[in-house]
């Protein structure tokens, strides 16, 4: 059941010499949603998650997180506060195992040294393990991330997201890279992983059947601007949306 506001962007605008990435983006991410961004390429959409995220400060506008202020936070303290983050290509530690990159996530979430100690004797090992299970890739543990496919891949990578236990996951392209026999298998273990951890979601897709199938609602960027905002059925029906964002 979708809750109350969570994150809420007010005017948020930025330009990239005479590209405008963000024209007075107003956005509410209500908690327990999926909310979908979708748009065409250089419509913006990323440039909202790196702003929600600390990765950019815009010119104009703030974003609020739990009513607090987090414009001006850097990307590692609005972590902290409940906000994780999973890139279109996995951000992990190819050289280390799959369990080694939870464990690191975990002692960078609590504040324990867990890098100036072995890793494998941290206390969040068993809760690493776990989250291990409820993304279905226990039986990589311990192999290292560079020897995976692009599917295990994603799922490490919200393992984790979620090992920094947060209360809000935005996605830039959850399944990008992934055969497409793998998508639905994928987004149904993410999907049910994010509900049983209570983590709501914001993801940015290209692909028109993830966003019907796993969506609560949709946004559309264009230009720098949400041209509409609603649920998947009235949104992806309409015929502007139709024809400048899914070729139809």
């Amino acid at each position: 059941m979708v809750g109350s506001t969570l994150l809420e962007a007010r005017g948020l605008a930025i330009r990239f010499g005479g590209v405008v990435a963000a024209d007075g983006i107003d956005l509410d991410v209500f908690e327990g949603e999926k909310l979908a961004i979708i748009g065409p390429n250089g419509a913006g959409k990323t440039t909202f998650l790196n702003i929600a995220t600390g990765y950019l400060r815009p010119q104009a506008g703030t974003v609020k997180f739990l009513g607090k202020e987090i414009t001006a936070r850097p990307p590692r303290e609005i972590t902290r506060m409940g906000i994780a983050r999973a890139f279109q290509i996995p951000q992990l530690f190819l050289d280390h195992t799959v369990i080694e990159n939870l464990l690191i996530a975990a002692a960078a979430q609590s504040g324990h040294p867990g890098l100036l100690n072995p890793l494998h004797d941290l206390p969040q090992r068993g809760e690493m393990e776990a989250l291990l299970d409820l993304v279905s890739i226990r039986d990589v543990a311990d192999r290292k991330a560079s020897e995976l496919p692009e599917g295990k891949r994603k799922l490490v990578d919200i393992a984790v997201a979620l090992a920094l236990k947060p209360r809000l996951l935005l996605m830039d392209e959850p399944t990008s890279g992934v055969a497409s026999s793998e998508k639905l298998a994928i987004m149904d273990i993410l999907v049910a992983a994010l509900a049983t951890q209570g983590v709501t979601s914001v993801f940015v897709e290209h692909d028109m059947d993830m966003v019907t199938r796993y969506a609560d609602r949709v946004a559309v960027w264009s230009s720098g601007k949400i041209q509409l905002a609603g649920p998947p059925a009235v949104v992806l029906a309409d015929q502007t949306v139709r024809e400048q964002v899914i070729g139809i």
